[in-house]
């Protein structure tokens, strides 16, 4: 899968295939493909770790090296130990602190990400599984902008074009929005089996008195 290859399902649902009369043009199509990956890529993102020198006695790590961040799921510090030692952690901008009981010693700390998918006219980085999601996801966006473009002009498809194109985005959006939900949901709960929560997680069940 590529960026073009992308493009021709995004135009399959959207019944726009006709090459000498596209109602969208190309960079209109990318556009909307973009924000489609970097929706999906908030729910799933790529995962990626990094390996980080630490500096003795100080508890922050600097994380601008790590482009295209979109979220920081465990740092793992001191390296080599089996089970490996996940620390406590909390990020503000490109800075993690560590909260743990280690205070760094200059060793190397390994911090786990996510970073937003790659989709270029080579090469991309969204699993297949999920390239129609995709493709769902930006005909929806481009449906609802030419609605949103279509209502004060003239449509050969009526007055009901514009209202058309508005109910065909809304759909294809609900359609994405809803399995991103579940998709972060289900990642969510993967991630934090890795290390413990910087709070405790409170029983529902049980109460622990005053």
């Amino acid at each position: 899968m590529n960026l073009s290859s992308m493009r021709t399902l995004v135009r399959r649902d959207l019944h726009d295939e006709d090459d000498a009369n596209y109602r969208w043009t190309d960079d209109a199509l990318d556009r909307h493909i973009a924000h489609a990956v970097t929706d999906f890529s908030q729910a799933m993102p790529l995962e990626q770790k990094a390996t980080i020198a630490t500096t003795s006695g100080v508890r922050e790590i600097d994380l601008s090296s790590l482009s295209g961040r979109v979220m920081i799921e465990a740092v793992e510090y001191p390296l080599g130990k089996y089970p490996a030692s996940y620390q406590r952690f909390a990020s503000w901008g490109d800075v993690l602190t560590m909260l743990g009981d280690d205070v760094p010693n200059g060793g190397n700390a390994r911090v786990y990400y996510g970073k937003l998918h790659t989709l270029s006219s080579s090469t991309s980085t969204i699993p297949a599984k999920y390239e129609d999601l995709v493709a769902t996801g930006a005909a929806g966006f481009a449906a609802i902008e030419w609605a949103a473009y279509a209502v004060n002009k003239v449509n050969l498809g009526g007055e009901k074009t514009p209202q058309s194109f508005m109910e065909i985005g809304k759909e294809k959006l609900g359609v994405f929005r809803g399995e991103l939900k579940r998709l972060g949901m289900r990642n969510r709960v993967r991630v934090r089996t890795l290390y413990h929560p910087l709070y405790p997680v409170m029983s529902r069940t049980t109460d622990y008195g005053p």
